[in-house]
């Protein structure tokens, strides 16, 4: 066998330890030709269709986002931004002290102190609430940003907000702008994933939506149990079945495309045909959390009492289990709690006690999962609901929507350890200290994973659209 086209003809190989070492440069160069074919590992690798093209813009520093959404709101004053105020003015005219804006269902009571204590912790010395105890161990870990603030406060034009950085339906999220600039390092899962543990936001799959972004970076949903996706088993009786059929829709595709020249509508179902079928061997690998060692199945939760902190452990360690593999982008839903989401309209202490007892175990142990693999300094972890509550009463016992002054906070991915940024009011309604919109959190954001917000645009409608819009700064402080 000639090896060498080129060269003059050899003798064959006498064993094949010799034929291996005279391969040996052409395995290598077939190698590298594979790995520039994927934009996950080569800057200059040719765009896919309806991609951005442009790859990091500057140095990266977090390859994949875990977004811990926390639906409906948590208390900043009850959760990571204690106010001694409140106790002093406890029951008293909130009217007497600030001014009282607006709210969404305007039934204003008292001043409300937070019912639960707040202690310091780490060496940072950053102050958590009793609610969280075990994210409290993580507190260095942590950027906490005590003033940022939406421009809405109802929740789904807050949700949209959050995720799509515009109060409109129908926008690009987040997520799919970041795998639309970047690509994803995983060929076999999607790049944006959504593990549902129960409560899908107001707003609905909007909020993971691609937009007018081509439809293959829309999120996809998965359970945190079972197969995680519907018909991810073959009902062919061998592959090759499965591959015939898969052939013939890829070839009724290619002449729709041949006929209607390049349309999204037809590249998009293609690649997600081809990665629905490359799913059925990782889908059911990376849900294959009872492989873990029994260690690490206790320290997220999944034999805890509570079972929505069961749950949630599941959704955690998939998180970690999907990163491994690369996926660019995994959000986290709440499960559903008695009392319902974050949003203690009533019954204040009740409420937010379940659904921190459903979140804090695994959220800390996902920290300290991802820390002692070496992934939490690539990952960015981030922790934030739609808008905070306010420092005084919703009638007696329960706390209204306050989208003024709220707490969120991020982990790994390059964010700077052990900080707290901004700073609420005395009371804690209004940000009054290095107040931050919502196109900053995504500049910031975009920004650790070598992303300009400024240089990531779609034409649409006859303008460059970007996440940020026309807004928006990178917030160098949170960068360590």
């Amino acid at each position: 066998m000639n090896f060498y086209p080129c060269q003059r003809q050899q003798s064959a190989p006498a064993t094949r330890r010799e034929m291996l070492t005279r391969c040996a440069s052409g395995f290598g160069a077939l190698a590298l030709a594979g790995l520039r074919s994927d934009r996950a590992f080569s800057g200059d690798a040719p765009a896919q269709p309806g991609s951005a093209g442009h790859g990091p813009h500057h140095r990266v520093r977090a390859k994949n986002v875990i977004f811990l959404y926390m639906d409906g709101g948590p208390s900043q004053v009850d959760t990571f931004d204690p106010k001694p105020m409140l106790d002093k003015y406890n029951g008293k005219d909130p009217g007497q002290y600030f001014k009282v804006e607006p709210t969404q269902f305007n039934n204003t009571g008292k001043v409300l102190a937070s019912p639960w204590k707040f202690r310091q912790y780490g060496e940072s010395g950053i102050p958590v609430s009793e609610l969280f105890p075990h994210v409290a161990e993580c507190v260095d870990e942590l950027a906490v940003v005590r003033s940022m603030t939406s421009g809405f406060p109802e929740h789904t034009f807050a949700n949209y907000f959050l995720h799509t950085g515009s109060g409109l339906q129908g926008r690009p999220s987040m997520g799919a702008w970041v795998n639309y600039g970047l690509g994803s390092e995983c060929q076999n899962l999607p790049g944006l994933v959504v593990l549902n543990g129960g409560l899908i936001p107001p707003g609905g799959l909007d909020c993971f939506g691609s937009g007018f972004l081509p439809a293959s970076y829309q999120g996809s949903v998965f359970k945190p149990s079972g197969t995680g996706v519907a018909n991810i088993t073959p009902t062919d009786s061998t592959p090759g079945a499965q591959r015939t059929k898969l052939d013939l829709i890829n070839q009724l595709d290619g002449l729709a495309a041949d006929q209607f020249r390049q349309h999204d509508s037809i590249e998009s179902a293609i690649r997600n045909y081809e990665l629905a079928y490359a799913m059925q061997m990782a889908v059911p690998e990376v849900m294959s959390i009872n492989q873990e060692p029994q260690h690490i199945q206790k320290l997220y939760g999944l034999e805890a009492e509570f079972a929505q902190t069961r749950v949630y452990a599941a959704q955690c360690l998939i998180a970690r289990r999907m990163v491994e593999q690369g996926v660019r982008f995994i959000e986290l839903t709440c499960p559903k709690v008695s009392g319902d989401r974050w949003d203690q309209h009533g019954n204040l202490k009740q409420g937010h006690e379940n659904n921190a007892r459903a979140v804090d175990q695994p959220i800390a142990a996902l920290l300290k999962d991802l820390r002692q693999r070496d992934l939490l300094d690539e990952t960015l972890v981030v922790w934030a609901g739609e808008f905070g509550r306010t420092p005084f009463a919703q009638g007696k016992n329960g706390r209204d929507h306050n989208q003024y002054g709220f707490t969120v906070w991020m982990a790994g991915g390059g964010v700077k350890p052990g900080f707290v940024y901004g700073a609420t009011d005395e009371f804690g309604y209004k940000a009054v200290e290095n107040r931050l919109e919502m196109h900053d959190f995504h500049a910031t954001m975009l920004h650790l994973m070598g992303v300009d917000h400024k240089r990531s645009t779609f034409r649409f409608s006859g303008r460059d659209m970007r996440l940020t819009d026309v807004h928006g700064h990178v917030v160098h402080e949170l960068i360590s």
